[in-house]
Formats: C-alpha cells, sequence, structure tokens
C-alpha cells in the first residue's frame, strides 16, 4: 500500500542526513589548503580529526539525545558561522551525555585497571627458556570477511618455533629460535604465508611468571625482554589505560529481539570477569552438517555428524541464524546471532579454543576505537585465568575434590604419585574471572590487600597457610625488596668487574689515594 512505519521513516531519515553531512565534510576537506595549519593538525595525527574539521567549518550534523537515540533535526550550522538558539539547546543534549559518560568511564576504567594489574603481579620473566614445545599458530584475527589484525602485527618480535622457509626459493627466511622482526614480517607477508608457528606466553611452563623466549620482545626498548622484567603489570597497564578512550554505550542491534551487543569498556570488562554475557547465541556441541525443522512455535535445528550421532537445538522465534540447511558447522560454531559464554566454548573446544577467544574479542573491541594494543598484554591476563584446575578425583593425592588448584602443582603432585605407583588426581582446566582468580591466588597477603580482607584473612589463618612472597603486593606490604628488576635473586651474588678490577676494591684504593694525598 506503499506505507512506511514510523521507525522506517525515522531510519530514513537519519541515513539522508548522515550522507548529507558526509558530501558536505568530503568538499570542505577537497576545498582546505593541504598547508592549512589545522588541515595539517589533523591529517598528521597531532591533535583533532575530519570529525571535528566538519564541525568547524561544515556542518556539525545530527546530535544523540542523552538516551543515545540520535535526534532527526541535523544542526545544519557549523562553529564558524554560529548556531542559532534551536540548534544550540539541540547539541546541549550530546555534551553533557559526553561529560556525563567521560565522569563515569574513569571511576570504570581505574577499576578495571586495578583488578589487572592484581591478577597479573606476580607475572615477571623468571627465565631465559623455559624449553616449552607449545606454539601459537598465528594468522590474520577475522571477523567475517574483515580482519581486525593481520598477521605481519601478530608475529612482530616474537620467536619462531621451526625454520620458516620461502615458498617459492626454498631458503630459510627466519630460523627456529629466532625472533621475527619488522622486515622478516614484510618479507613473510609478501611471499604469501598465512600462518606461523611462534612462541607465545599462552604454552609457557615457567612458574609464577614467564619465560623471555615465550615473552619475545620488551616493546618499551624493542630489545630482547630482560630477566626481572614486570611484564604482567607492564600488560595490565597496557590495557588499562586506553580503557577511558572506549565508548561506554551498548548498541542495539535492529531486529534482534532484545538482544543488545555490548560494546566498548562493558564488553571488555565481560570477557577479562568471564561473565555470561546478555543475549546469549546458541553453539554446536559437535561438528556436523545442519538441518532446520519448522513447527507453529519453534525452530528446532538439527546437527548430525559424520559418525550418525545428532544434537537438536530449539531456537525461539525472532533468533537471527547464521547458518543455512546443509551447512556444515564446527564444534563451537554459533548456530545464532548473539554473544558467546566463554565457558562453553571452554568445554567444548577445550583450553586453546577459549584462549584464542578471549584475545580475539578484547582486540576487536580496542581495534575497533582505534586503540593498537599487542596480543601479548592480552594473552598474560588469559594465562592467569585459566591458571588452576578444579580437583574431580583426587586418586591417591591429599587433593580435594572440588578444590582449586595451581596447574603446575598439579602436574607436580600427579607426577610424584605416578612414580611411586599411585594413581594420579583428575583435575579440570576452570576459567576464572579476574576478580575469581586474584582472590584465589597462593599469596594470602596479595588477596587479603585486594578485596573481602576479612574473609582471605580468616579463611588463611583457619588452613594455617603460609606465603611464599613470590609476588610484588606481598613484598611491599612487608617492605622488602621487590623480586623484579635487580632486586631478582638472581642478580643478587654479582661482583661489578671495570678494566678486570673489582669496583669495591677500585673504590678502596682511590679513597687511600686521596686521604694519602
Amino acid at each position: 500500500r506503499g506505507l512506511i512505519s514510523d521507525e522506517e521513516r525515522y531510519e530514513k531519515v537519519i541515513e539522508i542526513w548522515n550522507r548529507t553531512t558526509g558530501e558536505v565534510t568530503d568538499a570542505l576537506m577537497d576545498g582546505l589548503d593541504h598547508m592549512n595549519d589545522i588541515f595539517i593538525m589533523a591529517h598528521s595525527g597531532a591533535r583533532g580529526s575530519k570529525n571535528q574539521i566538519r564541525q568547524l567549518a561544515g556542518m556539525r550534523g545530527l546530535m544523540a539525545s542523552a538516551s543515545g537515540k540520535t535526534i532527526e533535526i541535523p544542526i545544519q550550522s557549523n562553529f564558524r558561522e554560529g548556531l542559532d538558539v534551536l540548534e544550540f539547546f539541540i547539541s546541549t543534549h550530546g555534551s553533557r551525555k559526553g561529560l556525563a559518560d567521560t565522569a563515569l568511564r574513569t571511576a570504570d576504567s581505574g577499576y578495571l585497571t586495578r583488578r589487572l594489574v592484581d591478577v597479573s603481579q606476580d607475572v615477571i620473566i623468571r627465565e631465559e627458556d623455559c624449553g616449552t614445545d607449545k606454539y601459537l599458530l598465528a594468522k590474520d584475527f577475522k571477523d567475517g570477511k574483515e580482519v581486525i589484525e593481520d598477521l605481519r602485527d601478530r608475529i612482530i618480535g616474537r620467536y619462531s618455533v621451526e625454520d620458516i622457509i620461502n615458498p617459492e626459493t626454498g631458503e630459510i627466511i627466519v630460523n627456529k629460535d629466532e625472533m621475527i622482526t619488522e622486515d622478516i614480517a614484510d618479507i613473510i607477508e609478501q611471499v604469501g604465508i598465512k600462518e606461523v608457528k611462534v612462541r607465545s606466553v599462552l604454552g609457557c611452563r615457567t612458574r609464577h611468571g614467564v619465560c623471555a623466549k615465550c615473552y619475545g620482545r620488551n616493546l618499551a626498548t624493542g630489545d630482547p625482554v630482560n630477566v626481572g622484567e614486570a611484564v604482567g603489570t607492564i600488560a595490565a597497564q597496557s590495557i588499562g589505560e586506553p580503557g577511558t578512550q572506549l565508548t561506554m554505550r551498548t548498541f542495539h542491534t535492529g531486529g534482534v529481539a532484545g538482544a543488545d551487543i555490548t560494546q566498548g569498556l562493558p564488553r571488555v570488562e565481560e570477557l577479562f570477569e568471564a561473565r555470561k554475557p546478555k543475549g546469549l547465541a546458541i553453539i554446536s556441541e559437535i561438528s556436523g552438517e545442519i538441518s532446520i525443522n519448522e513447527t507453529k512455535k519453534k525452530k528446532e535445528v538439527v546437527v548430525t555428524a559424520k559418525d550418525g550421532e545428532t544434537k537438536a537445538y530449539t531456537v525461539t522465534y525472532g533468533s537471527r541464524f547464521k547458518v543455512r540447511p546443509g551447512d556444515f558447522v564446527e564444534a563451537g560454531d554459533e548456530i545464532t546471532e548473539g554473544s558467546v559464554n566463554p565457558h562453553d566454548i571452554l568445554k567444548i573446544k577445550g583450553v586453546e579454543g577459549v584462549q584464542n577467544y578471549l584475545v580475539k574479542e578484547v582486540q576487536r573491541v580496542y581495534r575497533l576505537q582505534g586503540v593498537d594494543i599487542d596480543d601479548k598484554h592480552i594473552e598474560i591476563i588469559v594465562r592467569q585465568m585459566l591458571s588452576k584446575v578444579r580437583i574431580e578425583e583426587q586418586g591417591d593425592t591429599d587433593l580435594l575434590p572440588g578444590s582449586l588448584v595451581y596447574l603446575y602443582d598439579f602436574e607436580d603432585i600427579n607426577e610424584k604419585v605416578i612414580e611411586s605407583g599411585g594413581k594420579p588426581a583428575v583435575g579440570r582446566r576452570v576459567l576464572l574471572g579476574i576478580t575469581k582468580a586474584s582472590l584465589a591466588t597462593e599469596s594470602f597477603l596479595s588477596a587479603a590487600s585486594f578485596q573481602e580482607t576479612t574473609r582471605v584473612l580468616t579463611e588463611a589463618a583457619i588452613k594455617g597457610k603460609e606465603d611464599d612472597l613470590i609476588g610484588l603486593k606481598e613484598n611491599v606490604i612487608i617492605g622488602k625488596l621487590i623480586p623484579a628488576g635487580t632486586g631478582m635473586r638472581r642478580y643478587k651474588n654479582i661482583d661489578i668487574v671495570y678494566e678486570d678490577k673489582e669496583i669495591e676494591t677500585l673504590i678502596e684504593e682511590k679513597h687511600v689515594d686521596s686521604i694519602t694525598n
């Protein structure tokens, strides 16, 4: 009948004004002299953006109201011409929301940083090489067709696990255990290699920290990282600091009934706290072919594996499918649109699956806002979230079923039991959010200084816990030298030599000379 709903009319009006604003901006940028001061400022990336030049000399465009909805009357003037009364009034909505958001965001971002520091503060470079055989298979991070982070960015500053050979000439581009520099990464990209096996902190075997080989380059200096570097704190601050730049808003997706896709800071928090997200997607537990059965009230998706095993999932009307009948899905793939619960990924795809998912999702939020963070910072936090095992059967060990044990302690205890001919304990890796992981640390001093002080201390007293003072916080609390940098044990017993003489001897000789003179 040629009628459209009010919602559609609103969308179309917004679309027209956005297009108009875009065209005005393009005309303005084309008309600006390339030696214009403001153009140089924005173009060089020093301050400001195309967006802000548009408001100064083009048109301000559409404004958002306090609820985040776009007001359909645009501001056609710019700051240079000046705004009329109505335009000024419309623009106050957005300005006030901006200020309120910034105030809230600083507090949220600060608290996130504090939790990140707490969970990763005892991650220090403890040794040169842990000798692990685990690796990260690095490839482009993709979201559908769009590349979130390319292979080059992911491998620079990391050590290769094997010789990388040029497929065209057969010559070695980089040797095993050699660091991949910018130049090498460029060559790898040019010859069309799509996957590279590199060392990563996710596979590091070092206790209470990581090794220099798995960490790779120190991003502050560009050199290989030194033993004693407090990389955990660096990681936490690298993720937390740009937190204030992330937007606060929750996007409503058109068409999905009641499904909010959380973005920005709340999404990062949701990932690091390993929460069950809003608007859950249904994910397949097995690999197989899709078929869809429809009844009046519901749709049913059936996945049939090659061995004949089937799994059926009920899908409510209003959910949007990501698959079609006849598609082949892998275990852990999404059937409907929405967010995935990381605990489900751990169950279905295992530890590596959930590690990749968390790193990729955090990167997606930051990259969308134009913030570049190195993967290894996120990997350090994710490693801490997965450092515990929940005991299911105790075997011949002293471990209690249901208790959380540090992964490497669990492996050690089992090794000893197997050597003496006993039955090892059975455990399952668990994913803890950063707050839970901080409180589940071995050090009760560190946990007590973080949150829930009374509970942590009473529990420690009941269990008769001892604190080995391995991390940074517990040493700061009791006023001891922190075990990082030159405070590490390996730097304690060192004699400094200059021109074949020890420094202390040289100082004494000079002292004697000055007295005799």
